[in-house]
């Protein structure tokens, strides 16, 4: 059964998504680093390193939000960047990101569907996603559209959440995400089911092996991830 924001809502889990996050969008990232403690940044900095040693000329941050990580792409390389995000209010955060860094030369940020992108085939050196994959409506869909838009050889770097293997980390992490997060939101969060949805879809995503499987079933070759914080997120890598 597919993971949706609004139980009960009649609309499509690509509007409920859009919807959610235009309503989160002004303490997306003051909820983000609450919600993780700040590892996230570090998470981020080690796909960011991964893709300045690639020295791409272009580069395609899929589900961008409010910009952060198209941002760092662009200080940590002399990459074309584009942000592609459903929702018009992350994107309007990030875009003032871009103009306080001065960097509306090299970054633009872009209203899309990651589903049906309107760029030309084989077009980017890379395209990155940071926790936004299991928002895909359609998972295969929009991975065979990040593959039609990359260069043959071009690489897809992912970042997303998972669940630890190892009993004792696993413990620890349900205990995070069904004790602290709940009360985090509670006390903090302005919509309580935009974070209830966060955690359940986490937790739902199919992680390590599976989704990389799925990676190579949509025709990427060279698909591989590493675990990161005991497996409380992963990143992955894989080649078109």
């Amino acid at each position: 059964m597919q993971v949706v924001p609004y139980k009960g809502s009649t609309e499509s889990k690509k509007k409920q998504v859009s919807e959610m996050f235009n309503g989160i969008s002004g303490q997306y990232d003051q909820m983000n680093r609450l919600i993780t403690f700040g590892v996230d940044l570090r998470w981020r900095k080690i796909l960011i390193e991964k893709v300045a040693s690639l020295s791409p000329k272009n580069v395609l941050d899929v589900a961008t939000g409010t910009g952060d990580l198209a941002l760092a792409i662009a200080r940590e390389t002399q990459a074309q960047v584009i942000g592609l995000d459903i929702s018009a209010g992350m994107l309007a955060v990030g875009a003032e990101k871009i103009k306080t860094a001065h960097l509306q030369q090299r970054v633009d940020m872009i209203l899309g569907d990651s589903e049906s992108m309107a760029f030309e085939d084989n077009h980017f050196d890379v395209v990155t996603v940071a926790f936004g994959v299991r928002n895909f409506e359609h998972l295969e869909r929009g991975l065979l559209e990040i593959k039609r838009v990359l260069k043959p050889g071009g690489t897809l770097a992912v970042l997303e959440t998972s669940v630890p293997t190892n009993p004792f980390f696993k413990l620890g992490y349900l205990m995070h995400t069904r004790l602290m997060l709940p009360l985090i939101s509670k006390l903090f969060a302005t919509d309580k089911r935009a974070y209830s949805y966060l955690v359940a879809s986490a937790s739902s995503f199919p992680y390590n092996e599976s989704f990389t499987a799925i990676l190579k079933k949509v025709g990427f070759s060279s698909a591989q991830y590493k675990q990161q914080t005991f497996g409380a997120a992963c990143i992955y890598y894989a080649k078109k």
